[in-house]
Order: C-alpha cells, then sequence, then structure tokens
C-alpha cells in the first residue's frame, strides 16, 4: 500500500476562501502543575461532535480558547467525551462542531481551508464512497457563502492514527507527563516523512498521523479514486511507509 499527504494546492484554478472557525473546542491549558508543559495541539478537528445538548454556560467555556488550568481542562474534556467519537483524542486545543463564518468564491472538490483541515463538496464525497473510499464522514459547514450558488461543502472528520518510524524521528520520543500527559519532545518534523507501516489504519482511506495530527494522509486507493474521478483542490504528495 502506498501513502500520501494532502497538502493544499497553492496553483489551484479555484478562489474559495473561507472566513470561519469551529462552534466549539477545548481551550489551550495553562503549565502543569508537575511538569510545567502548556499549550495545545494542532489539527484534532472532530466536527461532527454536537456539543448543542450542554448547559449554556458550558458552550460559552467550550467556545473560548484562552488557556485554562489543567483541572478545568479535565472537566471541560470529561463533558465532552461522551458526545465524542470512542477513539477521539480530546487534547488541548482540540476543535469541535461545524465550522462556522463566512465563504466566497468557487471551490473545487476538496478545498483546505488551512493545512490541517479538509473539506470536500458533497457531490465528490458521494462519488468517492461510490468509488469504494473507506471511513469518510463530515459535517456541512455552517458559512454564509457570497455567492449565487453556494456548495455543499462538508468538513471531513478523521481519525487519529500512525505514526513516524522510529528510525526517521528527528527527536527522541520521550515518556508523557503522568499528570498532564504532554510530552516534551520536540523538534522539526522527519525530512521526509517516513510512516510506520504497522501503525497505520487498515479500514480508513483518509486518517491524521498521532505523532503529528496536523498532517493528513491519504491512501494509495482514495489517490487512485480521486484522479480516475478527476476530482482536484487538493495535492497528494507520495510518503514512505515501512
Amino acid at each position: 500500500m502506498k501513502y500520501f499527504r494532502v497538502e493544499q494546492d497553492l496553483s489551484s484554478r479555484y478562489s474559495g476562501e473561507l472566513n470561519a472557525t469551529h462552534r466549539w473546542g477545548l481551550p489551550g491549558v495553562e503549565p502543569c502543575p508537575l511538569c510545567g508543559l502548556s499549550g495545545a495541539t494542532l489539527g484534532l478537528e472532530y466536527p461532527c461532535v454536537d456539543l448543542s445538548s450542554l448547559p449554556p454556560a458550558e458552550q460559552e467555556r467550550l467556545s473560548d480558547p484562552s488557556p485554562v488550568p489543567l483541572d478545568e481542562l479535565e472537566r471541560l474534556r470529561e463533558l465532552v467525551r461522551p458526545l465524542a467519537p470512542v477513539n477521539a483524542v480530546l487534547d488541548a486545543g482540540t476543535e469541535l462542531g461545524p465550522l462556522t463564518g463566512t465563504g466566497s468564491g468557487s471551490f473545487g472538490p476538496f478545498f483546505l481551508p488551512a493545512s490541517w483541515s479538509l473539506c470536500i463538496r458533497e457531490d465528490a464525497l458521494v462519488r468517492l464512497r461510490e468509488a469504494g473510499a473507506r471511513g469518510l464522514q463530515g459535517r456541512e459547514v455552517s458559512v454564509r457563502f457570497r455567492t449565487k450558488s453556494p456548495p455543499m461543502l462538508l468538513n471531513l472528520q478523521l481519525d487519529v492514527q500512525g505514526r513516524f518510524h522510529p528510525d526517521a524521528l528527528t527527536w527522541t520520543r520521550k515518556p508523557p507527563c503522568p499528570r498532564c500527559g504532554i510530552s516534551d519532545a520536540e523538534g522539526p518534523l522527519p525530512a521526509p516523512i517516513v510512516l510506520d507501516a504497522a501503525t497505520l489504519p487498515v479500514d480508513v482511506d483518509l486518517f491524521r498521523l498521532a505523532d503529528a495530527p496536523g498532517i493528513i494522509i491519504a491512501t494509495e486507493q482514495l489517490v487512485d479514486a480521486a484522479t480516475r474521478l478527476s476530482l482536484d483542490g487538493a495535492v497528494f504528495r507520495g510518503v514512505e511507509a515501512r
């Protein structure tokens, strides 16, 4: 099986733009009382999660990204957990619910509003599913389009699975802090990216890397289908897996 990184197409013929954010999200976290680490994880995005059943005061707290003490982050995480997928990674900075805002221009079958976020037109999603693409689900963006023929655009919700191959890492993995779960292993991304084949999913054709959720990976099956169906708007760059 071959794998590909999904990236923005900077030479795209489409003019689409979104000025939108997710309706809710887990805030950033203040320094941990045990290890002193803080921050938020980029790329954790669950647009299909609906928090509208929570009390208004809690929804308001989950609409403010400002860092909070670790105890408050943990409390908010437990509020969200029953409403999220069983395998969801709910780190500080996780974005939840539909993209909400405004949009303009024309949109291709694929559209990346940011390097870590992937949208798809509904008609393209239907065609990919008919072609056998697995594990694709998304939520319609809640966006006011300034165009005569607004697209039916969905923000894809992707599983977080898969890791870099240990031989390609530019840093040493360290055990996460037992109190906050954050690891202080930092460094540049592997260049080139090499995936650990034993950790990659076998039942979905688009996913995020657990080591770097901002990186979206597609399988050969999805890329072949997108190419055959002439679905453009994104660039697929091959990455090694071993």
